[in-house]
């Protein structure tokens, strides 16, 4: 199922409800879960928390879409807000292409580099990146994120992939000259804007190894980033198994896994996003992450 969070255009001044959740069925149309299947104005991770890894929806949705039970909305009509609306946690890692990495003049890690954006950061499919005041060094990196669908703690690489809900795109918006200047990532990461992650969540039965996914950035159109996860340094079982011996683990968390060489930063000359810029980040069947870029 690829789960979508949107809010009817024609209903999104009313004050009804904030968003509703919906399975994209075809590429220009959303059957609509809430309330039939969901109960409505929960978010995506409160669902998920009830739900338990979602198992206790999935299996119905699918049936009441398959009989042609749900009602149908055209894609066109519904605004997309980002597929986990509000997420507990995003956690980023750093450095974990090889050769990104080396592009970086970075060593390669022993173990994987942790960070975090703040939840100010999430912008929906199609909204503007906006370059915060003071930065003419924003960065784009194209990454695959991992939705946590269970509460996980001290778990095992054997067991991780049991937490995990889908997969989504997800584009780790840096200014570099904030970060580079701080000595330390959060300010240059964690810009209002900086975490645009869709159009949807994949479940993790839609992906057959999501180590084996081309991951591509496109900039106006211009292939910048193209590679593939199976390039990953620490996969995503490892990533689970190192972040929950420390923290807790929780429904609708975001893992973004890291990105492949060609970040602009690196490039000679370099290229930062400016005014009217277009982004695009297409992880292999999560669809196309759409973003234009706009300065404050």
């Amino acid at each position: 199922m690829k789960l979508v969070a949107f809010d009817p255009k024609n209903l999104s001044q009313t004050g009804e409800f904030r968003y509703r959740i919906g399975a994209l069925v075809e590429d220009d149309q959303i059957a609509d879960l809430t309330p039939s299947i969901l109960p409505l104005g929960l978010s995506v991770s409160e669902i998920l928390r009830i739900y338990d890894l979602s198992t206790n929806f999935i299996e119905p949705a699918m049936d009441a879409i398959l009989s042609n039970e749900l009602p149908l909305i055209d894609i066109e009509d519904v605004q997309l807000v980002a597929p986990v609306p509000k997420p507990g946690k995003i956690i980023c890692i750093g450095l974990n292409y090889r050769n990104h990495a080396i592009e970086s003049g970075m060593e390669i890690p022993k173990s994987p580099i942790i960070f975090s954006k703040f939840g100010t950061s999430v912008a929906a499919p199609n909204e503007p990146i906006s370059i915060p005041v003071g930065s003419d060094q924003t960065d784009f990196e194209a990454e695959l994120a991992v939705v946590i669908g269970r509460r996980t703690k001290n778990i095992s690489v054997d067991d991780a992939m049991d937490h995990i809900f889908g997969y989504t795109n997800f584009n780790d918006v840096s200014a570099r000259d904030f970060q580079f200047a701080d000595g330390q990532w959060q300010r240059g990461k964690s810009c209002d804007t900086f975490a645009p992650f869709g159009p949807y969540v994949a479940t993790k039965d839609e992906i057959a190894d999501p180590h084996d996914l081309r991951i591509r950035f496109r900039l106006n159109g211009e292939t910048m980033q193209d590679s593939s996860t199976s390039e990953l340094i620490f996969r995503i079982p490892e990533l689970i198994e190192f972040l929950s011996r420390s923290m807790t683990l929780e429904p609708g968390d975001l893992i973004a896994t890291g990105t492949p060489p060609g970040v602009g930063f690196a490039r000679k000359p370099p290229v930062y996003l400016k005014d009217g810029d277009v982004c695009e980040v297409e992880v292999e069947g999560l669809g196309v992450l759409v973003n234009p870029v706009a300065a404050i």
